[in-house]
């Protein structure tokens, strides 16, 4: 949204991811094995592997038919859909695999999702689950198998969010991280009712999970290409790298909630509670606040302040106990182009699973944070 002030005085920032850990289709993905049509896959992002074996999965993502047409992808998420799993070792034959490091339960080879069973009706052929799931897409979809090469497909929990607790009070979901900010954000953008003095921007960038590179990541230079535009149309004289230095972003990401079956990893007077407000993280990082964006006492009064004057409900929190852990956000992406950026998003409990837990009033409480920075941040 355009605000009544120059470009160049600043804008206002707030900044989400919208990727999320997922199990992703390789290029070459289809063979056969023991009866069973299976894709070879491969992890996008943090995932606790054994977490994602034995539910069902849903299909989403990007695929061309034999005419060149771009095909969305979303199987198993309808109630009539079929849907797709990983399989796992029965307890009775899984020793050696009990034995091991959970990290090493499962390996990343060993995620391949099974994807048909019914054979083609040809005696000859030595993969017939393998030609029949072939033939189904072809009929169905008009896919070949050569256009796995040029696909993005991958494999999602298929299991619709759900309201958890006798009082209905938490949210059950897949992609918490970091979609629940990425709407926050977006609604707080939407819904504001007059004209801004600062021009309001929401950023939902990909590729957090992995490092946010590449052409849709927040270290691409989009950003850079949405200020110069807006610069040209409004003709003013100023640089992009001018608007960045005098701008102020919220980094929009989740954090870690106090699990009350892991306390250990905690240190209460600095964690998050779930139900008690956004949190506001002054550094990211690990152990030595390695790879940190810290933000400054200045940056903390103007956002603290902005949130008390709205009677948004806050708290401060950093991820863990120090040496246990940590893990870093799109701030310092953010800081690195000179924007004074502070982290402030909801805690979850369950982060990276393929079900995550929010509270209810987190989810409010970041959308009036996000929609008071965007409207008075200076």
């Amino acid at each position: 949204r355009l605000g009544k002030r120059p470009l160049g005085e600043g804008v206002n920032i707030v900044a989400a991811h919208v990727d999320a850990p997922r199990i992703d289709v390789k290029q070459n993905p289809l063979f056969e094995s023991t009866g069973l049509g299976l894709f070879q896959t491969h992890y996008y992002g943090g995932i606790k592997k054994y977490q994602w074996v034995t539910i069902p999965l849903a299909l989403h993502g990007v695929i061309y038919d034999k005419a060149g047409k771009k095909l969305q992808l979303r199987i198993g998420e309808e109630e009539s859909d079929p849907v797709f799993n990983i399989s796992d070792i029965l307890p009775h034959l899984g020793q050696a695999q009990a034995e091991k490091k959970l990290s090493e339960g499962v390996s990343g080879e060993a995620l391949d999702a099974i994807v048909g069973h019914v054979p083609a009706d040809d005696k000859d052929d030595k993969t017939p689950v393998r030609t029949n799931v072939l033939k189904m897409l072809a009929e169905q979809l008009n896919v070949e198998e050569r256009a796995f090469a040029g696909s993005e497909l991958e494999l999602v929990p298929a299991m619709k969010p759900r309201e958890v607790g006798f009082d209905r009070g938490l949210i059950l979901a897949y992609g918490h991280d970091d979609r629940i900010c990425g709407y926050t954000a977006l609604r707080g953008l939407l819904d504001q009712k007059m004209e801004p003095e600062r021009t309001q921007v929401v950023f939902l960038a990909d590729k957090e999970e992995i490092g946010s590179d590449g052409d849709t990541g927040m270290q691409s230079e989009f950003l850079e290409l949405v200020i110069e535009r807006l610069i040209l149309e409004a003709g003013e004289k100023t640089t992009a790298r001018q608007v960045f230095w005098h701008s102020m972003a919220l980094s929009a990401d989740v954090g870690a909630g106090m699990d009350p079956n892991y306390l250990d990893v905690f240190e209460p007077t600095n964690a998050a509670t779930v139900g008690n407000g956004i949190v506001i993280t002054k550094f990211t990082g690990s152990r030595g606040k390695a790879g940190a964006h810290d933000a400054s006492a200045e940056t903390l009064h103007k956002v603290l302040g902005l949130l008390d004057e709205a009677k948004v409900p806050w708290q401060v929190a950093e991820m863990g106990k120090v040496d246990v852990g940590g893990g870093g956000t799109v701030a310092k992406f953010l800081s690195k182009r000179g924007i004074e950026t502070l982290d402030a998003g909801p805690a979850l409990l369950s982060m990276h699973a393929p079900q995550e837990l929010a509270s209810k009033a987190d989810l409010y409480a970041c959308y009036l944070a996000y929609k008071t920075f965007l409207e008075k941040a200076r």
